[in-house]
C-alpha cells in the first residue's frame, strides 16, 4: 500500500465543505456557510442549489439512490431508497433531485418506536436534513446511495428519533454558554459546540463458528457457555500483538472508515481475548453520533468479508470483561477555546473553574439521569461488575484539581500541584515529564486532562441519549450560573462565591479512590449517591418531575416526549429478555438436551457392552458419569419447564414497567437457573457430542 493512502482516501465519500467549495457557485457556497453558522432557515433556493450539486457529485460517483439517513429509537440507523429518476414526457429517463426532496422525506412512523406517540392508523412522519452533517456515499451490493442524515419527527412535531433532542441539547448548551462567556468579556462568541471521542470496543469471532451458535445469531450473546481453560488472567492479550487475521480486517476497516471521513485514530487488543478497540479523533456531538453509528455498521460488514463476525453486545461471554464505549466530552467556543482545559495555573482560571462547578453540580443532581442515559439490557451485565466502572455515578478528578477544589472550599486557593519528572532508573531513556494527576480506569465520569470520559456506555449504545443528557444538564445549570452572575452587582465577586458555593455543596460526588471496592459501595451509601444497579430501576427518572421541568426548560424534550421514552425502554428491556428466554428453552430442548441424551445412551451401552463381555469389570467410572450427567440432565429439564412456565405468564402482566420488573425479577433468574446445569455439563460431555462451539472455539480460533 502507497504510504499516503490516508489523504488519498480521506473524505473522499463525503460531500464535505471542500467539495461544496468546489461544486457550488461562490455566491452560493457563501450563503450557505452563513445560514450553517447563524443557524437560521434556509432559503429553498439555495436548498435547490444545493440538491442539485449533491445529485451531480453523486452522480460522478456511480449513485443510482438517494436515502434519508436516520436514528429511530430502536437504536440503529434506518433508510429508505429512492431513485433519482424522476417522470419524463419522452422515453429516456429524467435524473432530478430537488431542494425539497433533500430537505424533506416522509417514512412510516407508526412502524418504530414511538412510545404510543404514533398510533398505527397515524402513520406519517417526517426526516428533516441536518444540514449539520455532511451528506455520504455508501456501496454495497445494492449499488452506491447518497446517504442524507437526518432527524425524524411525527406529523405532530414530537421527536421520534436520538437525533432531534440531541441537536436541542447542542442549542441549548451554546445558549447558555455563550451567555457565561459573554459575562468574561468574550464578545467574539457566537456558538459553543460540544466536542466527542467515542472509544468503540468490540469482539471479533469466526464466523462460521458463530453461525452454529443461535443465542449469538438472536441475542447478541452466548446465552449458554462453560469458561475455557484459559481466559484473561495472563493479560497477555491487552495491548498484545494482533493476529494476521485481525490486523488485515482492521486494515479494511480503516479504509472504509477514512473514505466516510471518519477519524479513526487507533486500535489495538482489549483485555478479553478476541476483543478489540478503536478510538477516533474528536468531532461535534452530532457529527460524532453519526460517525459512531456508522463505525459500528461498517464494522460488521468489513468483519464478514474477512468470514469474521463482530459482536457489539456487551457481555458476549461471560466470565471476561464485557465491551463498552468511553464517551470522551467537552465544550469549545467557536473561536477555539476549550472550557475544559484547566491551562497552565488552574486555580488562577476562573472560567474553567466556573465552569467545572456547572458539570460537578449537574452530574451531582442527575446522576440518575446519567445512570439510565448509558443503559440497555446488555450494560446491566457490565456495570459493577469489576471490569466497567461502578452503577454509582461519581466524578475522578485527580490530585491536582482536587487539590485545588479543597482550597477553594477552604477559602483560600493559592496553588496548583505541578506535574514531575518521571525518573526511569536508565540512563539511555529520556527524563518523561509526568502530567499532574494519574488517571482512573473505575470512574464513571472522569476528568482526564482537558475533557470528561463518561466511562459507562455500553458497546452497543447509541452515543446520542448521552450526550444529550450530559448536554441538557450543564445548560441547565450554566442557565442558572447566569442569571445570578448577570444580576450581580460585583461581577468578580459573585463569581467566585458561586464557585466555592457550588462544590462546597456537590464534594460528595467526587471519589478518586477504587471505584471496584466493597469499601466504596458503602461510602457512597453514606454520602447519599444513588446505585441504581439495573437499567429497569433507573427509567422512572426519566419522567419525574423534576426531569420533565428541566427537559422542558432548555427545549430539549416535551412531557409527552419523556414518557415515550420511557415506555420504549421498559419495551426494549422486556422484548430483549423475551428472546434471550425464548432463545435458551429452543437452545436446550432442541440441542443441548438431545446431545446429552446421546452421549448418557452411550455410556450407558458402553456399560452395558463392558459387563456383558467381562462381568467382573470396573465400570464405576462410567457409573459415576452417567449418574452425574443423569441427575444434570434432570435439573435441565426442571428449569427449562419453569423457564417455560414464567415466559408464558408474562401475558398477564401490563404493558410497561410491570412486565419489565416481572422480566427482570422472575424470568431472568429463571433462565440463569436453566443456564448452570448446562454450563457444567459442558465441562464433562465428550466433545464430540456437544453441539455447539465452545467458548475455546470461540475466543482462542480467529
Amino acid at each position: 500500500m502507497e504510504t499516503n493512502v490516508i489523504e488519498q482516501v480521506f473524505g473522499k465519500d463525503v460531500f464535505n465543505d471542500e467539495v461544496m467549495q468546489q461544486k457550488l457557485p461562490k455566491d452560493v457556497y457563501k450563503s450557505w456557510k452563513k445560514t450553517l453558522e447563524s443557524g437560521e432557515d434556509l432559503d429553498p433556493d439555495i436548498a435547490n442549489v444545493v440538491a442539485h450539486a449533491m445529485k451531480e457529485w453523486a452522480l460522478e460517483h456511480g449513485a443510482t439512490h438517494y436515502t434519508h439517513w436516520f436514528q429511530p429509537m430502536t437504536g440503529v440507523t434506518a433508510e429508505k431508497h429512492d431513485s433519482f429518476l424522476s417522470p419524463a414526457t419522452k422515453s429516456t429517463p429524467v435524473l432530478e433531485f430537488s431542494g425539497k426532496e433533500l430537505i424533506k422525506g416522509e417514512p412510516d412512523a407508526s412502524s418504530f418506536p414511538s412510545g404510543g406517540l404514533r398510533a398505527t392508523f397515524e402513520a406519517r412522519g417526517y426526516t428533516a436534513w441536518d444540514c449539520t452533517s455532511p451528506a455520504f456515499l455508501r456501496e454495497d451490493a445494492a449499488g452506491v446511495t447518497l446517504c442524507i442524515p437526518t432527524a425524524f419527527c411525527s406529523y405532530t412535531g414530537e421527536a421520534l428519533d436520538k437525533k432531534t433532542p440531541l441537536l436541542r441539547s447542542m442549542e441549548a448548551i451554546s445558549k447558555q454558554a455563550v451567555r457565561i462567556m459573554k459575562l468574561f468579556g468574550y464578545n467574539d462568541v457566537k456558538k459553543v459546540s460540544c466536542s466527542v471521542g467515542p472509544e468503540q470496543e468490540y469482539f471479533l469471532v469466526d464466523r462460521d463458528k458463530y453461525l452454529q451458535r443461535k443465542d449469538l445469531i438472536f441475542s447478541g450473546r452466548t446465552l449458554f457457555g462453560a469458561p475455557a481453560p484459559k481466559g484473561q488472567e495472563l493479560d497477555d492479550h491487552y495491548f498484545g500483538s494482533i493476529k494476521e487475521r485481525v490486523a488485515s480486517f482492521m486494515k479494511d476497516l480503516n479504509e472504509e472508515l477514512w473514505k466516510l471521513g471518519i477519524l479513526s485514530k487507533t486500535q489495538h487488543n482489549e483485555v478479553a481475548p478476541a476483543q478489540h478497540e478503536m478510538a477516533p479523533i474528536f468531532s461535534t456531538a452530532n457529527i460524532a453520533t453519526d460517525h459512531n453509528q456508522l463505525v459500528m455498521e461498517v464494522m460488521k460488514k468489513v468483519a464478514k468479508r474477512h468470514n469474521l463476525e463482530c459482536l457489539l453486545h456487551e457481555k458476549p461471554f461471560a466470565g471476561v470483561n464485557g465491551s463498552g464505549k468511553h464517551n470522551n466530552w467537552s465544550i469549545v467556543t467557536d473561536t477555539g477555546i476549550n472550557l475544559l482545559d484547566p491551562g497552565k495555573k488552574p486555580h488562577e482560571n476562573t472560567k474553567f473553574l466556573l465552569f467545572l462547578a456547572a458539570v460537578i453540580k449537574a452530574v451531582d443532581e442527575n446522576a440518575e439521569l446519567l445512570r439510565l442515559s448509558a443503559s440497555n439490557p446488555g450494560n446491566d451485565h457490565r456495570l459493577g461488575a469489576n471490569e466497567a466502572p461502578p452503577a454509582i455515578i461519581s466524578i475522578f478528578l485527580g490530585e491536582q484539581l482536587e487539590d485545588i477544589i479543597e482550597q477553594i472550599i477552604r477559602g483560600n486557593v493559592s496553588s496548583s500541584i505541578d506535574g514531575s519528572q518521571l525518573d526511569t532508573g536508565v540512563h539511555v531513556l529520556p527524563v518523561l515529564k509526568k502530567d499532574a494527576t494519574d488517571r482512573n480506569r473505575t470512574s464513571p465520569f472522569a476528568f482526564t486532562g482537558n475533557k470528561f470520559e463518561f466511562r459507562m456506555l455500553g458497546s452497543s449504545l447509541s452515543i446520542a441519549g448521552p450526550n444529550f443528557t450530559l448536554n441538557t444538564i450543564v445548560a441547565d445549570v450554566l442557565q442558572e450560573f447566569a442569571d445570578e452572575l448577570e444580576a450581580a452587582s460585583d461581577f468578580d465577586s459573585a463569581v467566585k462565591d458561586l464557585i466555592k458555593r457550588t462544590v462546597t455543596e456537590h464534594q460528595k460526588i467526587i471519589f478518586n479512590g477504587n471505584g471496584y471496592s466493597d469499601e466504596w459501595i458503602a461510602e457512597a451509601e453514606k454520602r447519599g449517591l444513588p446505585n441504581i444497579r439495573t437499567m429497569v430501576e433507573a427509567i422512572p427518572y426519566l419522567v419525574s418531575d423534576k426531569t420533565v421541568t428541566l427537559f422542558e426548560r432548555q427545549n430539549v424534550l416535551t412531557k409527552a416526549e419523556l414518557e415515550s421514552r420511557a415506555e420504549i425502554n421498559y419495551e426494549i428491556y422486556s422484548k430483549t429478555i423475551n428472546i434471550e428466554a425464548k432463545t435458551m428453552i429452543d437452545m436446550a430442548g432442541k440441542q443441548y438436551i438431545p446431545a446429552v441424551i446421546r452421549y448418557v445412551t452411550s455410556l450407558a451401552d458402553s456399560i452395558n457392552s463392558i459387563t456383558t463381555a467381562c462381568p467382573n469389570a470396573d465400570t464405576s467410572v462410567q457409573n459415576e458419569l452417567l449418574e452425574k450427567c443423569s441427575s444434570l440432565l434432570a435439573e435441565t429439564q426442571k428449569a427449562l419447564a419453569n423457564l417455560e412456565k414464567v415466559t408464558d405468564e408474562v401475558t398477564e402482566k401490563e404493558e410497561g414497567k410491570e412486565e419489565a420488573l416481572f422480566f427482570k425479577d422472575v424470568v431472568f433468574p429463571a433462565m440463569n437457573a436453566l443456564r448452570a446445569p448446562i454450563d457444567e455439563l459442558e465441562m464433562i460431555v465428550d466433545q464430540a457430542f456437544w453441539p455447539v462451539p465452545t467458548y475455546g472455539d470461540l475466543l482462542f480460533e480467529v
